[in-house]
């Protein structure tokens, strides 16, 4: 058992039955006499990567979740799921579309990343911290753009995300691209 004495960032507990994970957390001291300590926590879902705040009580108590990872390769999505194969076991595993959501854009054939297993069953993958995509259509800069201020334009990447990229961008110039926040990283090599 846990209690939150031992909070630190990256620690996994359970909270009303759902794997959670602390991002961060602050312990506040009451200046009144007889009042208890409380610990504020931000948290984010092991299931679905919501972030919830949270404040417990000093001194209560957390099991852990029964949470794995282990490296797989994405193989194919089709009409019902993404497809997945465990690189150890080879065992073959699905997520549906819902369960990916945001994710599956960034999946290519043959990738490999971590995915997130909870009491046996996959539930989610990690994706890289960086991604290499291709331009398919750029926006016109401008020379007013850099004059103003505004040296990006809007760039649509062939797997139909749209970003943000310098000016000096262009079609079928392939971007690293940071897939949680959509954010241009720099031009890939």
């Amino acid at each position: 058992m846990l209690s939150t004495g031992d909070f630190k960032r990256g620690l996994r507990i359970l909270v009303d039955g759902e794997p959670w994970t602390i991002e961060d957390y602050t312990v506040q001291t009451p200046s009144a006499r007889g009042a208890a300590t409380l610990v504020r926590t931000k948290l984010r879902s092991i299931l679905s990567g919501t972030l919830m705040e949270k404040t417990f009580k000093s001194g209560e108590k957390f099991e852990e979740p029964d949470v794995s990872f282990k490296q797989v390769q994405y193989l194919y999505g089709d009409a019902e799921a993404h497809h997945f194969m465990d690189q150890d076991s080879y065992e073959q595993h699905s997520l549906s579309h819902a369960d990916l959501e945001e994710d599956a854009p960034w999946l290519g054939d043959g990738m490999q990343l971590y995915a997130v297993f909870y009491n046996g069953r996959m539930v989610g993958v990690n994706l890289p911290q960086q991604v290499e995509a291709e331009i398919a259509m750029a926006g016109a800069g401008s020379r007013t753009d850099t004059a103003s201020g505004r040296n990006l334009k809007d760039a649509t990447l062939h797997n139909g995300v749209q970003i943000k990229v310098p000016l000096f961008v262009e079609i079928g110039d392939r971007v690293v691209v940071d897939p949680r926040s959509r954010e241009f990283v720099r031009r890939a090599k």
